[in-house]
């Protein structure tokens, strides 16, 4: 009579006294790698807040202006007399002007790759636009100074001549398109490869179902696509754009090296002038004595503020489509 060997059963992994399996030592090490990561990244974060806003307090305690309002930056005066209008003008508005051009461009390839090109043209096309993020700043300033200055000053006319009525393309100062305009779409471009990266990968995780039962209902392909893709993929374009938004806000070189700073504000931004937080810091920091740089520190600790405020700004939006965001996940 064979014997008969008894069935092997796979034990239950051991619980410890909460309840909750203890798991192995490599899961162990690993939970302690993610959480001291996140806390080291917390730690940074508040290690440069604290440098700069101590930095910033020095520069502060002896400015003899308005730090909101004035126009002037003497920083090295005496007494000292300098304020962020200007650049906090500057920063925002070629920012805005960046993503107005670069964010409907962005989402029109995104979309083009991932649903309307053919595999044989949107492999390559995608490779081409990935290339572009990883092209230095300086090249894309020297690019701009050389190439993009010269040529846009035939668009400043006819935008003025046109467009003139509007006041924002009414361009009332002669000279080379070094303007805030100009600085835009430079920023425009810059920031293109980024959020149509980004978006393309999120319109590709659109799940396959909601796009056939959408033709199945007859919908046209335009309509598939504003039915069920660009919804599924609106909290991924927004944080697409954020992460362009904050490549604009803190361009340094290519903005140096276009723009031609001045400390005046104008709402005419087909006008040679105006500045940004990251110029302005790049332009003066090697002149500035030490209570210079702490003036450029501080208004380092503007930017930084708002940085911090627009993707606060970004993760409450996406927070409003928690059905899109991956928060149920």
């Amino acid at each position: 009579m064979a014997s008969t060997t008894p069935t092997q059963i796979d034990t239950p992994p051991p619980v410890s006294t909460s309840g909750k399996p203890t798991g192995r030592a490599g899961d162990a090490i690993f939970s302690a790698l993610s959480k001291g990561s996140g806390i080291l990244l917390l730690v940074i974060m508040a290690s440069i807040a604290a440098f700069l806003t101590y930095r910033a307090s020095i520069a502060l305690s002896e400015n003899e202006g308005n730090f909101l309002t004035t126009f002037d930056w003497n920083a090295s005066a005496n007494p000292p007399v300098f304020g962020i209008a200007v650049l906090l003008f500057g920063t925002v508005v070629s920012s805005i002007i960046a993503m107005a051009i670069a964010v409907p461009i962005a989402v029109g390839i995104a979309l083009f790759i991932s649903h309307y090109a053919p595999r044989k043209l949107a492999g390559p096309l995608a490779y081409v636009i990935d290339l572009l993020a990883a092209v230095p700043s300086i090249i894309y300033g020297i690019w701009g100074a050389l190439f993009l200055v010269p040529y846009l000053e035939g668009l400043n006319l006819w935008l003025d001549e046109y467009m003139g009525w509007t006041y924002v393309f009414d361009k009332t100062q002669v000279g080379v398109a070094r303007s805030l305009f100009t600085v835009g779409i430079l920023l425009a471009i810059m920031i293109l490869p980024i959020v149509t990266s980004v978006s393309r990968e999120v319109f590709r995780q659109v799940p396959r179902m909601n796009e056939e039962a959408a033709l199945a209902l007859g919908a046209t392909r335009w309509e598939v696509i504003r039915m069920a893709v660009l919804p599924f993929g609106r909290s991924g374009v927004i944080s697409a754009s954020m992460l362009g938004l904050g490549r604009a806000l803190g361009e340094t070189m290519a903005v140096a090296t276009v723009l031609s700073p001045s400390f005046l504000i104008s709402g005419h931004i087909l006008n040679p002038g105006g500045g940004t937080f990251a110029q302005n810091i790049a332009a003066k920091f090697d002149e500035a004595n030490e209570f210079g740089r702490d003036a450029l520190i501080a208004s380092g600790l503007v930017l930084f503020l708002l940085t911090l405020l627009v993707n606060g700004a970004a993760r409450m939006i996406i927070a409003r489509r928690k059905e899109y965001s991956g928060a149920n996940a």
